[in-house]
């Protein structure tokens, strides 16, 4: 008789990352610096998981450079036990996180309309961004883009480290070159969840088109006729258009449902860039906010800028809605997004004479210059499906019965854009019209579609849908899409674009400015169509793309602008000057105006709408030190012995640490009761000397803000000043809970402007 025995119930592994702070090797570590280093680690799983051949078969990377710590497999239980570890600062998922021009710098002030720089531009004093090094985290980049080229490109910088790394079915080809300076693709993180990948995969080469677009928009070459279908031609550039750009892929497509950037992916990518000499890296994606130490992008962005490389990153597409921004530790540079004054546009024509416009970037034509029948997708579901599969146009839920030969009406959210205009063109419909809902608004997006195809915006979508549900016989036109300047008033803030109060670090205000994402020109892959569908045989070297991840790289671009011109500032007093000549005014010199087409906040925008011009001459900066963040960590209770391991070097938290005199370009108070609130804040002096400033304040009804002292004198070039803000409430006339304010110092040639926010408890 056989005896039966159970086997044990082993939890299942999943990937961690295991931060342990800073190395104590320097800044150059030998290969065995790193060896001894990686070492370490093993030594540490190996400990826990009981040899050192079960560490090996565990660790997914070992961070061995700049940042130390490492990524590995292990049970719930087990990285339960290596937090409580005394040399471990943080132990968190390996978590998934997302995605977040022809003429933008035209808008920007960069260049006339005519495409001429003149010899005062920033392009011009800041020699184009030649040689600084731009590195991009996103999905790799299609290395034959004519943004790539390096014509006109001088050798690449000695301070340069970096590799070129390509597949296998590249590794014969020299796909970097003397702007395309570097490429290198991580994918472990990925893997962990998906398994191995086909080698295929393993490349730098941009499959998506996302990664392409941001690099090129921050540091592209210039490309003569650039266009989407005809539409937006222009002379395409990125911001930096003399920089040297680098691809880290660290995000990929969808693979069994589990694609996208995963943190282990994403700090290794951080951690070889540092290394490989870089000057600015551009972070077009995130997730909700967490704890700093357990966030790839805050642990990498820390010590990136503690080398002096300026991070910027995007502050997410979960707008309008209140709090929703991303992306928010100090030391980031954090972007949203807003319009710009070129508007990629057709036209409706209506059976009642109404005209409508739209957004568009539609390759094809309607068959014929004539009406043609109008119909609501809820008008034109399949029977016994979801209504509300058919309003959204989602696959499959379109009769042809009733759609074909007409004009659809589909409402705009749950699936892609794209993909209403495929279910769309499937059931022979001859247009498609896109409508807002209420919380896209204004925001109109022009899209590569598979047919003729517009966007309109909420106000114009309530009209039509009742224009189509009283005329017996609705019908409509659709215009060809061309090329609108001037359109309405920009900047618009975008409907999508994540907003502020910051709920993680309630003092800080994020987003910091805003710039173009919406309907942005740049490069694209070939390796796909526009719409991402396998059916879609089109390949466009140019593309349309909206989001935070566009607005992004068009700060980076800017920050490598004055990484050129002022190579000697750090990080904060390049993001300072970006956010105290940021414009909170439209083109029409109108307060900046919301989705909802109302007054936007500093919540929407931060200090304002970047002005790249002024921003190359702030006069002042707020400038900050390392020493100044982990101080700001201590003020919301870090604990001191990971903050000494967050640096790497002895450190002690001050007796006591006010967050709220943290030297930061904007001033925000998260509490603000009967008494009156003091901030202080210390200015240097970046601009002419001599020179006297003064101070202008503006306040709402309800606040009360005094600055002493009102004026203050420099002497001389790096000379700083300290003054004190008072804020108080005087408990009459308040709009509601948030107040906002702002303090202007003014020397006749030079505007300091610092946004202030305040919350009435």
């Amino acid at each position: 008789m056989s005896t039966f025995c159970p086997q044990p119930i082993h939890a299942a592994k999943r990937s961690y990352i295991v931060y342990l702070g800073s190395h104590t090797h320097g800044p150059n570590p030998t290969s065995a610096d790193l060896d001894s280093a990686k070492t370490s680690h093993y030594n540490i799983l190996g400990s826990l998981l009981g040899s050192y051949v079960k560490a090996q078969e565990s660790l997914i990377y070992s961070y061995n450079r700049n940042i130390n710590g490492f990524a590995a497999k292990l049970e719930e239980e087990e990285a339960d036990r290596l937090a409580k570890n005394p040399n471990v600062v943080s132990v968190f998922l390996n978590r998934r996180r997302e995605l977040h021009t022809t003429h933008s710098w035209e808008f920007l002030g960069l260049e006339s309309s005519q495409g001429v720089v003149n010899n005062g531009s920033a392009w011009v004093k800041a020699k184009y961004g030649e040689d600084t090094i731009i590195a991009n985290l996103d999905t790799g980049v299609w290395p034959e883009s004519k943004s790539f080229s390096d014509e006109g490109m001088g050798p690449v910088p000695s301070k340069w480290h970096g590799q070129c790394q390509f597949g296998d079915d590249d590794s014969k080809k020299s796909l970097c070159n003397r702007k395309l300076i570097g490429a290198r693709y991580f994918i472990k993180g990925l893997e962990d969840f998906t398994g191995k990948q086909n080698a295929s995969l393993h490349t730098t080469r941009d499959m998506e088109g996302h990664g392409s677009h941001t690099l090129s928009t921050a540091g592209g070459n210039y490309v003569q006729g650039a266009s989407v279908f005809g539409s937006g031609t222009g002379i395409a550039k990125g911001g930096s258009p003399r920089a040297r750009v680098a691809a880290y892929k660290v995000c990929w497509p969808p693979a069994n449902d589990q694609g996208g950037c995963f943190d282990a992916d994403i700090l290794a990518a951080f951690d070889a860039a540092i290394s490989d000499g870089v000057d600015v890296m551009s972070v077009s994606l995130g997730g909700d906010p967490v704890d700093l130490f357990s966030d790839s992008i805050a642990l990498g962005s820390f010590h990136a800028i503690s080398k002096g490389i300026a991070v910027v990153c995007s502050a997410g597409n979960s707008g309008p809605i209140p709090g929703s921004v991303s992306n928010v530790a100090p030391w980031m540079l954090t972007v949203g997004a807003s319009t710009f004054d070129r508007n990629l546009a057709n036209y409706v024509s209506l059976g009642d004479k109404k005209r409508i416009s739209g957004a568009s970037v539609s390759a094809t034509k309607l068959p014929s210059q004539k009406f043609y029948p109008l119909i609501s997708s809820k008008d034109a579901g399949i029977s016994g499906m979801p209504a509300n599969d058919a309003e959204l146009c989602l696959d499959g839920s379109i009769d042809s019965k009733k759609a074909k030969g007409k004009i659809l009406v589909c409402l705009i959210g749950d699936n892609a854009r794209t993909a209403k205009g495929v279910e769309a063109a499937r059931v022979g419909a001859v247009g498609m019209i896109l409508a807002n809902d209420a919380e896209s608004m204004d925001n109109t997006i022009a899209d590569p579609q598979v047919l003729p195809a517009t966007n309109i915006n909420y106000e114009d979508g309530q009209y039509l849908y009742n224009y189509i549900e009283k005329d017996k016989n609705p019908v409509a036109y659709m215009t060809n899409a061309k090329t609108v300047i001037p359109t309405k008033p920009a900047p618009v803030m975008a409907a999508f674009s994540s907003r502020g109060p910051t709920t993680l670090l309630p003092s800080l205000l994020k987003p910091d400015v805003t710039a173009p994402g919406l309907n942005v020109i740049a490069a694209y892959t070939e390796a796909i169509g526009p719409t991402k569908q396998d059916f879609d045989k089109r390949r466009v070297p140019f593309i349309t793309m909206s989001g935070t991840s566009v607005s992004c790289p068009h700060i980076s671009g800017i920050v490598g602008l004055l990484k050129t011109l002022h190579p000697d500032w750090s990080p904060a007093a390049i993001k300072s000057a970006i956010m105290t000549t940021a414009s909170t005014m439209d083109n029409a010199n109108n307060p900046i105006l919301d989705s909802d087409l109302k007054d936007a906040t500093s919540f929407a925008y931060g200090a304002g709408h970047v002005q790249p011009e002024a921003a190359m001459d702030p006069g002042l900066v707020y400038d900050l030190t390392i020493n100044d963040y982990l101080n700001f960590l201590c003020g919301y209770g870090y604990n001191e012995t990971l903050i000494q391991a967050f640096t790497g070097k002895p450190y002690t938290c001050p007796k006591s640490t006010n967050v709220l005199d943290f030297n930061y370009p904007s001033i925000t108070v998260p509490s603000l009761g009967t008494k009156s609130v003091k901030v202080t804040r210390t200015v240097t002096n970046v601009g002419t000397v001599p020179s006297r400033y003064s101070v202008d304040i503006k306040v709402p009804k309800g606040l009360n803000v005094f600055v002493e002292p009102s004026r203050l004198r420099f002497i001389k070039v790096g000379e700083k000043k300290s003054f004190q803000v008072s804020i108080e409430g005087t408990g009459m006339h308040r709009p509601g809970p948030y107040s906002f304010a702002e303090i202007m110092w003014t020397n006749g040639k030079n505007t300091v402007r610092s946004p202030i926010v305040v919350y009435h408890k």
